[in-house]
């Protein structure tokens, strides 16, 4: 079953300008330009409801492997095909990872940060934040479109595992990725997607 309109399961439209939307689980008017096909807009706070879960998988977390430990919170209620609750997800998946392997960071603080502000990489050197986040976008481009968070999540994981073995010295964990959430994604590369598992 594809995974679209939270509401109605309708596909999702994107509109060339933002309009003012009214969200249909708590009301809040703001300006989007993504809806169902039905009319039906879910705002980021409704949409995200639930995320704060991920801090106590993460602090309970052994896994040195980022793939293997969002992969985990996908499978989680709050987690939709698409969403920006993905972008927590890779930054939290990634700092339990680093600190599993390892690496210096305090996740008690850095967790609840992510969370609270939404931030991919909380702390650290500026201009090695940049960096990073210019290798994790150049991987997404690369791999062209349209639009789905988990290959984009995992394409920034295996770019930030490389990068902090690079310029820091930590090596994390990274194996096989393949994605079995094709058939819920309408917008599917399928065989073009370079984690494609499916049919």
């Amino acid at each position: 079953m594809k995974e679209e309109c939270l509401i109605c399961k309708a596909p999702l439209e994107y509109l060339k300008e933002d309009v003012e939307m009214e969200c249909a689980v708590c009301h809040k008017k703001e300006n989007s330009k993504t809806r169902c096909a039905n009319g039906h807009y879910v705002c980021s706070e409704c949409h995200t409801k639930g995320m704060d879960s991920i801090i106590g998988v993460c602090l309970n977390e052994q896994s040195k492997n980022p793939v293997e430990i969002i992969e985990k919170m996908m499978e989680m209620p709050f987690c939709h095909m698409h969403g920006p609750e993905h972008h927590v997800m890779v930054g939290a998946a990634l700092l339990t990872a680093y600190h599993n392997a390892g690496g210096e960071v305090d996740l008690n603080q850095a967790l609840p940060e992510i969370y609270r502000r939404g931030k991919e990489v909380p702390g650290g050197a500026w201009g090695l934040c940049n960096l990073m986040t210019s290798r994790a976008l150049g991987a997404i481009g690369s791999n062209g479109g349209p639009r789905c968070c988990k290959r984009d999540s995992y394409l920034a994981i295996m770019e930030a595992v490389k990068f902090t073995e690079e310029k820091i010295g930590v090596k994390m964990e990274l194996g096989d990725i393949k994605c079995t959430r094709s058939e819920q994604n309408n917008q599917c590369l399928h065989k073009a997607c370079p984690f494609h598992g499916g049919k």
